[in-house]
């Protein structure tokens, strides 16, 4: 190679990003992922044995999918293609598949083909795959950060094998950052040292991403002065400079939207202030909206309180209404007040279970017909059909009398013995009683004492 051929490559060398850079050449270079990757494990037996069939990587941002698929290609024997559903089209699929088929056939070369970012692909481009997947034409490797039983077709996860990366931990994302400062390929070549504080700042605010990490990592270097003694120090003040605000993952309608709601929700089921006010200072943050926080928080407030506090769901209510007045920034203290009682309110979901009982009950067919004393006897005529006999509540002691509302003694409320359902469970077994009385008295009146 000539003078100037080299420097062409170190020029292209220096712009490729220090993650692509430190990408792992093997399987034993890849850090984290040990639930699928570790001794004895079934994906790196599969690969180490070049048995892999097909198969989908589902994890978020930075968590090695890519890295993974790359150790891959180089561990096997079989071509590897690559192609992402960001940039590919049916046409460009339908020569991948062709040549995989054609080298099969004349060489008996097998294909691994990986598609990044899988979950761009739509239906019918997804559709184009599955022939060639079934027939075994190509061993498909799909990427997405996208839960792939939501966005991929279910023919297509149905013959593959998912297996889901996590967030790499803060001591491995410190490993890797310090591997890219002494590795030839990566920062070796610059006289930098980096403190611990710095490099644990950095593994913590990238939140399990590796490439947001080693990227910041790159900036710190390029951009800080050389020191008196030769050395560019990276310190904690550096590196938050570096990496400036964190950007929350947080897609507004897909899975981030989804899984955080979702842990929004059963943190302040579950009774655990604390949780349920870091989701939603997450999802405000991320700019979810309020109103949508709202809603959740006042179905929550009958679903999982009820009339354990019937005060939830005025709260919940009022604090939907003041928000939409308010607006942000100042209606996040009106859904952290709501938040906050909501998951310190006592828990029921009896009045859920009550209409979900009653519901199913209907809709299996079991209809029942309105009693004629409680049918309506305002209009001319109702008496000779028999609407006759109700009788008013409030003429009795108590304002309660036994009669029959409904003609089945399925029990469809039961209340708890949580908050102010114990007052009411308490009051439904007095009328219980006197209902019973009742019967046992041929069907007498029987009234409650207040």
């Amino acid at each position: 190679m000539d003078l100037f051929g080299e420097r062409q490559e170190q020029a292209a060398g220096r712009l490729v990003p220090l993650a692509a850079r430190m990408r792992p050449r093997s399987l034993d270079e890849i850090v984290g992922q040990d639930h699928l990757l570790g001794p004895g494990k079934l994906l790196r037996r599969a690969i180490e044995a070049d048995r892999l069939g097909s198969l989908i990587l589902f994890g978020p941002p930075g968590s090695g999918k890519t890295s993974l698929a790359e150790a891959i290609a180089a561990r096997t024997r079989r071509r590897f293609e690559r192609a992402s559903g960001v940039l590919a089209n049916v046409s460009a699929l339908r020569s991948l598949l062709a040549a995989a088929q054609q080298r099969r056939a004349r060489d008996g070369v097998e294909t691994i083909l990986f598609l990044d970012e899988i979950h761009h692909f739509n239906k019918s481009q997804q559709d184009v795959l599955l022939p060639a997947v079934e027939e075994g034409v190509v061993t498909l490797i799909g990427a997405t950060t996208h839960n792939p039983f939501f966005f991929i077709n279910a023919p297509l996860t149905s013959r593959s094998q998912v297996f889901e990366l996590q967030p790499l931990s803060e001591p491995d994302i410190v490993r890797l950052l310090r591997r890219a400062l002494t590795d030839e390929r990566g920062l070796a070549a610059f006289p930098a040292a980096a403190d611990d504080d710095a490099l644990a700042h950095l593994a913590r605010v990238c939140e399990g991403d590796a490439r947001r990490a080693l990227n910041a990592l790159e900036i710190a270097v390029l951009t800080t002065p050389t020191g008196p003694d030769g050395c560019i120090h990276i310190t904690r003040a550096v590196a938050e400079e570096s990496i400036q605000k964190k950007a929350v993952v947080y897609d507004r309608d897909e899975d981030g939207h989804h899984d955080t709601i979702s842990a929004f929700i059963k943190s302040v089921r579950g009774s655990d202030p604390h949780a349920a006010v870091y989701w939603l200072g997450k999802m405000l943050y991320a700019g979810e909206d309020p109103r949508f926080i709202a809603r959740r928080l006042v179905i929550l407030a009958s679903e999982d309180i009820g009339n354990a506090d019937p005060r939830g769901l005025t709260v919940a209510v009022s604090a939907m209404h003041a928000a939409e007045f308010v607006g942000m920034p100042e209606a996040r203290i009106i859904l952290a007040q709501a938040t906050t009682y909501l998951a310190t309110a006592p828990k029921s979901n009896a009045a859920y279970m009550a209409i979900a009982r009653a519901m199913e009950d209907v809709e299996a067919g079991r209809t029942l017909p309105v009693p004629a004393h409680l049918r309506n006897a305002s209009y001319r005529g109702a008496e000779r059909l028999g609407h006759t006999g109700y009788r008013y509540a409030h003429d009795f002691p108590g304002h309660f009398v036994a009669q029959e509302y409904v003609p089945t003694s399925a029990i469809y409320y039961e209340p708890s013995g949580e908050g102010y359902e114990e007052t009411i469970r308490k009051r439904m077994e007095r009328w219980r009683q006197l209902r019973d009385a009742a019967k046992e008295q041929g069907g007498e009146d029987a009234a409650a004492d207040r």
